[in-house]
């Protein structure tokens, strides 16, 4: 199991419903999860006479819709195997038809009369595309991971070899479905020319001419037959003998070489003839290798030979749909086993209780293990740590605490995969008193505690923050003479990225190189994520390609994080290469990549290529979440748009998505930043309709909105209620507050504001100040104005240059003739702003300049320094801009960078949940 990269969690799947039951765990990796039942029931011929030289014709009786006889198969079953070679991926989630599957949908309405007289036929298939110059090793799943992110993929097609069916002719067909499969395939076709595993791809349109000629073929096959129709069978002979020793090689293969699939593939098509004994071999051996298909497949031709499945059989068929985690083709073999009066043994609710553990699904698998209790009166520990997994994995501690204890009280010794099992529940629920009772108990109970034991400790502190003892549990470890793996480094790793500690992070790494342990995806991409934390995205990236050197195939989680950096730092242009280039590299983008597109995009107001990016997703068949709508919702909220922000609100509703607080939270800012302050009042009261709690933020943006219009008195109703309800006011509550203050001219509230926060242990911040610094000069009160100034930098506070920018604003603005302890005053300002070496715009030195004129006419000190800060182009330009309009009410609007701030904070809360929920995915 990968190992999250921002919140790890170590997960130990005990107990494997797969290691006791007779079922010996496979050394190699399960080829498939979802594979289609097989068309055909592949019966070995038996001998009878020589072939004659013109076969008979099996296609003979195709007219005839109600009976299409089965015609021999001469292929042996090495050769329908290819699918499950080890060093392939799992297949696909499509179709698995080929060639001549297409072609038998093809009907001839009267297949005896001449060709003009048949139906004409249209062979050119709308979404069809043709891929050509394939590497002859590629497999279905490769090519439809490629493909897929252009829509939905109904059938992936490729040609087999003439010489090997392992391999495949070096081109093949793509089909998309859905009412989108004609634009998804136009898309596909644009990929023409890309590099593919080391190939330079031909995409184009499929034109039909395959199917046409083949199915011309056919038809002259069946119009020129000799008529006899029907197949032939060998007839049957004596094999006893060569049986018991194909029987025996079979078993010896089984255990000596069980990796080597080709080999037991071959040793089974040696039997002449397979009895239920073998068949049952076959299945089982198929199970442990989670190929669904082929067990299935093997099930079926053992009963097309007249031979009925008993429980063993039966079970290791679920075995394998239980190992594939497809619950529902188990349950249906549970439904046929009922059907035809066979019993289920223990053995079999113990896999159907671990199936549903597995997938999640802690209701089901506590129905089939009460099911298990009625039909058997003793059950043994496999049977209960099973159902202790299922739920430990939804966190119902209780439930399993019960279950153990009912396990104990039946006399039922407890194995230590139960103890690994309960450590796994605790941590994920956090609760590490409970956990390390667990293991004490452990070790009380005489069992010598594994790596596996102090993985569980280690991934215990690694989440709940406690990295230092997360060492110390190492060291004791090492200490025991046990060394650390590939896991346990990793949950240590993903510790220190939770800190952002990239120095111990990078030396854990270090210590890994030098056990000498390989670099595998989830290492690489752990290195990318600290790469990215540091800012070195440049590193990041030539990870990435290192990466693809050393043969590891990169996921959208290597990517993810490149992507979200770039658009965090605004470089959206690199953002959009990365994500290219995870789609050239075959990874299909998932909802949180494009999300970090669209947040990128937001904060750079590029709102129209961020909905581009939502009908891509769209193509692509990835349904956005409610942070997708939400951020869109923002970004139009942060333009002030409230008809776009409540047009994709209705699509969130409308998509059935959960609407939480930051969704109301996008809609409020923008009826406040639009000034239609009824319109927020409805958002809060809905919001009290579906029992979502109002928060600091929501507060926040509504005492902002009123203090925009300047209307103290709603915003002191809105501050009174956030203590009434128990919500603390921070630091943008209290600025917001004392902005609508000023805006209404009410200073002394806005002094007794200040007062009231440092009473509260709330410190003001430089915006705090700027807003009264601007309240002080609007008032006509400059002497105010700089001492507000003073005790800013008093606190500790280096002034910006939008402080010195409102407070010069507003001290010029409202002085003619200047006191002289104002004239001192900014005297001194201009002094710190030339030694800061801040420069003002061409627009703002306008400004100043006319009220310069109106303090000192004929130039003066002032004049000069202040001329200092102005652009150095202000000399060839300020006589234009003196003779032409420029308007004298000027006004600094402070906050006109707090939106921007407010803009910040909430794409990074989003961007958080977005992260957490991301996680949670990762571990479901």
């Amino acid at each position: 199991m990968e190992f999250s990269v921002s919140t790890p969690r170590y997960h130990y799947h005990y107990p494997k419903p797969t290691t006791t039951f007779s079922l010996k765990p496979p050394n190699s990796q399960p080829s498939s999860n979802q594979l289609r039942r097989p068309k055909t029931i592949p019966t070995p011929p038996r001998p009878t006479k020589p072939i004659p030289k013109i076969p008979s014709n099996p296609f003979k009786n195709l007219s005839n819709p109600t009976h299409v006889p089965t015609p021999p198969i001469t292929t042996s079953l090495t050769n329908k195997l290819w699918l499950t070679s080890k060093l392939s991926p799992p297949p696909p989630d499509i179709d698995d038809s080929d060639e001549e599957e297409e072609i038998e949908e093809v009907k001839y309405n009267e297949p005896k009369k001449k060709k003009p007289g048949r139906p004409r036929v249209e062979f050119r298939q709308e979404g069809k595309i043709f891929v050509g110059n394939l590497p002859n090793w590629i497999k279905k799943n490769e090519l439809s991971d490629f493909f897929r992110q252009f829509g939905a993929i109904t059938s992936v097609i490729l040609i087999k070899g003439h010489d090997s069916t392992e391999r495949n002719a070096g081109f093949g067909f793509v089909i998309y479905g859905g009412p989108n499969a004609a634009k998804s395939a136009m898309k596909a076709v644009e990929f023409d020319g890309v590099e593919f595993h080391g190939r330079v791809l031909s995409v184009r349109l499929d034109d039909g001419g395959r199917l046409k000629d083949r199915a011309e073929e056919r038809a002259r096959w069946i119009e020129e037959g000799d008529g006899d129709g029907g197949v032939e069978f060998r007839a049957r002979s004596k094999w006893h003998k060569e049986r018991q020793s194909s029987r025996n090689a079979l078993r010896k293969v089984m255990e000596t070489a069980p990796e080597n699939w080709q080999a037991v593939v071959n040793t089974f098509d040696r039997i002449d003839k397979p009895s239920r004994g073998e068949y049952g071999l076959m299945v089982k051996y198929y199970a442990r290798r989670g190929d669904m298909h082929r067990a299935r497949e093997t099930f079926e031709s053992m009963r097309a030979r007249g031979i009925e499945p008993t429980s063993h059989v039966y079970t290791s068929l679920i075995h394998a749909y239980a190992v594939g985690r497809d619950m529902e083709e188990a349950l249906s073999c549970v439904r046929k086993m009922k059907d035809e009066g066979v019993e289920m043994s223990l053995v079999t609710y113990s896999i159907i209780v671990g199936g549903f553990a597995k997938v999640g699904n802690a209701k089901a698998a506590d129905d089939w293990f009460k099911e298990a209790k009625e039909r058997h009166t003793t059950l043994n520990a496999i049977i209960y740590g099973n159902i202790v997994y299922a739920h430990c994995q939804t966190c119902n501690m209780d439930r399993a605490e019960a279950l153990v204890r009912e396990m104990e009280e039946a006399g039922i010794d407890a194995p230590i995969d139960i103890y690994h099992t309960m450590m796994d529940g605790y941590t994920m629920v956090g609760d590490e008193d409970k956990c390390l009772i667990v293991f004490e108990r452990l070790k009380e109970c005489g069992f010598t505690p594994s790596i596996i034991s102090y993985g569980c400790l280690i991934n215990l502190y690694v989440k709940v923050g406690k990295v230092s003892k997360a060492l110390e549990v190492s060291k004791r470890m090492e200490t025991t003479g046990i060394k650390h793996n590939m896991k346990t480094y990793s949950m240590l790793i993903n510790g220190f990225l939770k800190l952002k500690d990239w120095a111990n992070a990078f030396a854990v790494i270090e210590d890994l190189m030098k056990d000498g342990l390989k670099p595998d995806v989830v290492l690489y991409n752990n290195i990318i994520t600290a790469f990215c934390g540091m800012g070195n995205m440049n590193r990041a990236v030539r990870t990435v390609k290192e990466m693809q050197k050393e043969r590891h195939r990169p996921t959208s989680r290597t990517f993810m994080p490149i992507i979200h950096g770039f658009a965090r730092a605004g470089d959206m242009r690199r953002a959009l290469e990365i994500f290219d280039m995870m789609r050239m590299s075959g990874c299909i983008p998932t909802v949180h990549t494009f999300n970090a597109l669209v947040l990128g995009l937001v904060e750079k107001r590029q709102m129209d290529k961020a909905v581009e990016i939502l009908d891509e997703m769209t193509l692509a068949g990835i349904c956005p979440n409610q942070h997708t709508y939400t951020t869109i919702m923002n970004g139009y909220a942060s333009l002030g748009d409230t008809g776009k922000a409540f047009e994709y609100f209705s699509k969130l509703r409308n998509d059935g998505l959960e609407i939480d607080v930051f969704t109301y939270e996008a809609l409020l800012k923008a009826c406040c930043k639009a000034g239609k302050m009824q319109s927020a009042l409805a958002v809060t009261k809905e919001m009290s309709a579906q029992k979502i709690p109002r928060n600091t933020f929501v507060y926040n943006i509504l005492v902002d909105g009123w203090a925009r219009r300047g209307d103290v008195w709603e915003a002191a109703d809105l501050m009174q209620q956030m203590k009434r309800e128990g919500v603390q006011p921070d630091i943008h509550s209290y600025t917001s507050f004392i902005n609508a203050c000023c805006k209404a001219g009410d200073m002394q509230r806005a002094a007794k504001t200040i007062d009231e926060m440092k009473t509260f242990g709330v410190k003001p911040n430089i915006k705090t100040y700027t807003t009264l610094i601007h309240g002080w000069a609007r008032a006509s009160l400059p002497e105010k104005a700089l001492r507000c100034f003073k005790d800013m930098k008093l606190a500790g506070l280096k002034p910006d240059k939008a402080v010195y920018h409102c407070l010069m604003t507003s001290l010029l603005s409202r002085a003619t003739v200047a006191e002289a302890y104002i004239y001192s005053g900014l005297l001194s300002i201009c002094k710190e702003m030339i030694e800061s070496g801040l420069t003002v715009d061409m627009g703002t030195a306008v400004h100043w300049s006319r009220c310069l004129r109106k303090i000192e006419r004929s130039g003066g000190e002032l004049t000069e320094a202040l001329q200092k800060t102005f652009p150095p182009d202000w000399n060839s330009c300020h006589t234009l801009y003196t003779s032409s309009d420029v308007d004298s009410d000027y006004e600094v609007d402070v906050n006109s960078d707090g939106d921007d701030e407010d803009d910040r904070e909430f794409a990074s809360r989003i961007d958080n949940v977005m992260m957490t929920d991301e996680d949670s995915l990762r571990h479901g």
